[in-house]
């Protein structure tokens, strides 16, 4: 199943969004996944998104290139660089900006690029507390087979663990071949499989996808794939929940009576704060 970036404006930037789409709602418990620039961060525009509320997933950003600062109403101030992982988990409920940091508002031109990308909680943990979790680009485990660079962003896979578990079974890989190579995928990485291609191209069954777009298996083991050299992709996926997952807004539930509730109660403003911030996004009329 081949899968086109959707072209979203969301203010100064364009934004490709992937999943969800009409013919697949997840991929293990992946429910969500923007592609953010790549973007031109410079004088009198930057990235600016006001205070916002979650509430039944974890959000994880990784960037290629460029600095986002999150702060969150957890107490959370983090500035996230390329190749570090910052994770969110909103649980019962959480409110969180995303900005360009002091640092580049220097009038200077910079790059932004990288994903955002929501985990949907188990049931069992959807209303938990909220948190949030940072980990260094130095703590992930990266290595080499041959031409090919991976580097093991979250869950387990290739034999390997990450530092971010996540809350049920899943795998995150950043995958970069510097030559044409081929990756055997079996026996490596367990459950529903898609591929970002966020440079390149690979070639699977004789087609070539292309940057821009998202493969998905359909089977739980993609056996391997044909990568040309200079690609860059990102590996995910999982076990599936068994329940199905509803989104309203930036809201995700088992049950559509929660995001009712989430929903009134971002209008009442009920939900926490960020520390020293009064901004609001109101709920649009339409969800996501």
């Amino acid at each position: 199943m081949i899968v086109n970036e959707r072209q979203k404006d969301l203010g100064n930037f364009m934004v490709g969004r992937l999943l969800p789409f009409r013919k697949k709602r997840q991929v293990g418990p992946f429910t969500f996944i923007d592609h953010m620039g790549p973007a031109t961060i410079g004088p009198h525009k930057y990235v600016d998104v006001d205070q916002h509320p979650h509430i039944g997933l974890s959000t994880l950003t990784y960037l290629f290139e460029g600095s986002i600062e999150h702060k969150d109403s957890t107490g959370a101030n983090e500035i996230i660089n390329p190749g570090d992982v910052g994770f969110m988990t909103s649980g019962k409920g959480v409110t969180h900006t995303e900005r360009t940091p002091k640092h580049l508002r220097n009038g200077e031109v910079s790059t932004m690029h990288g994903y955002q990308i929501w985990v949907a909680l188990p049931k069992e943990l959807e209303s938990m507390e909220p948190r949030f979790d940072f980990i260094k680009s130095s703590d992930i485990p990266s290595w080499d087979e041959g031409s090919i660079r991976c580097k093991l962003i979250a869950g387990e896979g290739f034999s390997r663990e990450s530092p971010l578990q996540g809350y049920s079974p899943l795998f995150m890989v950043d995958i970069e071949a510097t030559d044409k190579a081929t990756i055997d995928l079996r026996d490596k990485i367990n459950g529903e499989v898609a591929i970002v291609i966020v440079h390149g191209s690979i070639t699977d069954d004789g087609e070539t996808i292309e940057a821009g777009q998202m493969l998905i298996s359909k089977t739980d083991q993609e056996c391997s794939i044909d990568l040309g050299a200079g690609t860059r992709l990102l590996l995910f996926g999982g076990e599936p929940l068994p329940e199905e997952r509803f989104l309203h807004w930036n809201f995700v539930s088992s049950s559509k009576d929660v995001l009712e509730k989430a929903s009134l109660d971002w209008q009442q403003k009920k939900f926490p704060k960020v520390p020293g911030d009064d901004t609001y996004i109101p709920l649009p009329s339409m969800g996501r």
